[in-house]
């Protein structure tokens, strides 16, 4: 096996890195803490062919791969994980499902804008009543003529009020049980109907906008049906599938920056005559950090090489998620304690790297239901 990575790949991953030192990491405190959506930033990202990264060219992407896509994600996350999980959502859960599930038509219409960085996509899924349960979903749609009328709520929507548009899942059989009878859509913002609700005051990843999405007789035209009519399900497992690499991949950013800035602090604060990273005690948290990036830097990379083959990669990207976003998550706890008192002030980016990495252990996918799906798989083997 040969982990080298390719010119285009090294390029790719420093390109990504220059821009997220010098155009990212400066601001993202201040966007923290003003909760600010970073729209120039956004726009320049999509210049840069990072909002499709892994879409092929005549269609608006970069036309590389999902290995490359990690790479790019690791580094603008690494800056700032709320500019990192707006990348993921557009590459992720709204390109990848129309270009792999959507007709020609519809991609011409939406991908092309989408993964030129020209719009951008949200993705609505969870509702209040169906988070970890998605298949129990009530949003409904029913047929009218050559259009489908949606009714129902969704919640947790990043990108949500800076979308153009976004894909949804809703019930075409409302007799059908649990996980069946579900359609995918694309619905574009400014559709009569498309109600943009409550803005949520989060924790972390605070620069996206994360919203409540209400359908009121929403008319979407049967033309914007992503795959089959009941067949959506199928749509948003296959897509949670690469969501988890590239949630993944911002875990990983958040960890290594809480490594680069634990080394930092360490080696120049002086405590009892030395700086602290001469301390054994220091010594082995950076290790045990060192350690399980690089572990989880190997799943994730795998997990898309996989996708990159056209493997089925569903125990892999799962495997990946957890770690890293469970990495991320110890990083920052033991990046904040390595800083001290220091850590727990907001001067201090560790600060915001610990309420930024608890969301990787939540969506695409709660930490409980990543172990199910392993399990499930292994058992059926």
């Amino acid at each position: 096996m040969d982990f080298r990575l390719t010119e285009e790949q090294e390029f790719i991953k420093q390109a990504a890195r220059d821009f997220a030192q010098k155009e990212i990491k400066p601001g993202a405190g201040e966007r923290d803490e003003k909760a600010e959506f970073p729209a120039d930033i956004v726009k320049s990202m999509g210049e840069l062919g990072f909002m499709g990264i892994a879409i092929p060219e005549e269609y608006g992407g970069a036309g590389t791969s999902n290995l490359s896509y990690v790479l790019a994600l690791e580094e603008i996350s690494k800056a700032d994980a709320g500019v990192g999980v707006i990348m993921s959502v557009n590459n992720s859960l709204c390109c990848d499902p129309i270009y792999h599930f959507g007709n020609d038509d519809l991609k011409k219409r939406y991908l092309t804008r989408l993964a030129s960085g020209e719009q951008l996509g949200a993705y609505a899924l969870t509702e209040p009543g169906a988070g970890s349960d998605a298949g129990s979903l009530t949003t409904t749609a029913v047929k009218d003529g050559d259009e489908y009328v949606l009714n129902g709520t969704k919640a947790f929507i990043t990108n949500g009020d800076s979308c153009d548009l976004l894909v949804t899942y809703a019930k075409t059989d409302p007799d059908a049980p649990s996980g069946k009878g579900i359609t995918s859509f694309v619905i574009e913002k400014g559709t009569p109907g498309f109600i943009v609700g409550k803005h949520e005051d989060k924790l972390g990843i605070r620069c996206s906008d994360c919203v409540s999405i209400i359908f009121e007789d929403c008319r979407v035209p049967a033309a914007n049906i992503i795959g089959e009519e009941g067949k959506g399900f199928k749509v948003a497992l296959a897509t949670l599938d690469v969501g988890r690499i590239g949630i993944g991949a911002q875990a990983l950013g958040i960890a290594q920056a809480s490594l680069e800035e634990s080394l930092s602090y360490s080696s120049e604060r002086v405590q009892f005559g030395k700086p602290i990273a001469a301390f054994q005690a220091i010594q082995w948290k950076i290790a045990d950090m060192a350690m399980e990036i690089a572990g989880s830097r190997l799943l994730l990379q795998h997990a898309a090489w996989m996708r990159d083959e056209g493997m089925r990669h569903t125990l892999e990207s799962s495997m990946g998620k957890l770690f890293a976003s469970e990495t991320a998550m110890r990083a920052a706890l033991q990046a904040v304690q390595i800083h001290g008192g220091y850590g727990y002030i907001r001067e201090y980016p560790v600060e915001r790297h610990m309420r930024d990495a608890k969301i990787t252990e939540i969506y695409e996918g709660t930490s409980e239901i990543q172990r199910l799906v392993i399990a499930r798989n292994l058992m059926a083997e």
